[in-house]
């Protein structure tokens, strides 16, 4: 008797995830290097909540999951206005980056670049200017920048 498998509907997760940075990192031991995985990862909801986190692990699974679970445990609540934007221009540092958020008007979309595009998107900003002020191409610093300027807004 053959069985059929049934198609299971799968549940959309809570939190959708964009990868920033994936890198192989190494550790120098007695017996040479040690390598493991660092990754990068933006979660959101697009309705206000965002988190950012960086982990290692020893695969990149293990490591994007460890990510997963510390951006969880990180997040912040963006007020968004009822056209999707942020209410007053905002500007915040980290380390060697320097981001600028303003509001944009409804319909322009997301003009930023990088991780700054990546933490409004998943945020659930949908219209912003955003620009990285610094010369910095750092991703991570970016990306904490941008989440700094977006814990500074007011209600």
């Amino acid at each position: 008797m053959r069985r059929r498998m049934q198609k299971q509907k799968r549940e959309r997760p809570e939190f959708d995830q964009k990868l920033i940075d994936l890198r192989r990192v190494a550790r120098v031991v007695s017996g040479g290097r040690r390598f493991s995985f660092r990754a990068s990862l933006v979660i959101g909801n697009r309705k206000g909540d965002v988190g950012f986190a960086s982990a290692k692990g020893a695969d990149t699974a293990m490591a994007i999951e460890k990510a997963f679970r510390q951006a969880r445990k990180y997040m912040i609540s963006v007020p968004l206005t009822s056209e999707g934007t942020i209410r007053h221009e905002v500007s915040a540092k980290h380390s060697g980056s320097r981001i600028l958020l303003k509001p944009a008007r409804k319909g322009r979309g997301i003009m930023a670049g990088g991780p700054v595009r990546i933490v409004c998107d998943m945020a659930g900003i949908r219209d912003i200017t955003g620009k990285i002020v610094s010369r910095s191409t750092n991703k991570l610093n970016n990306a904490l920048a941008t989440m700094k300027a977006l814990q500074k807004l007011k209600m």
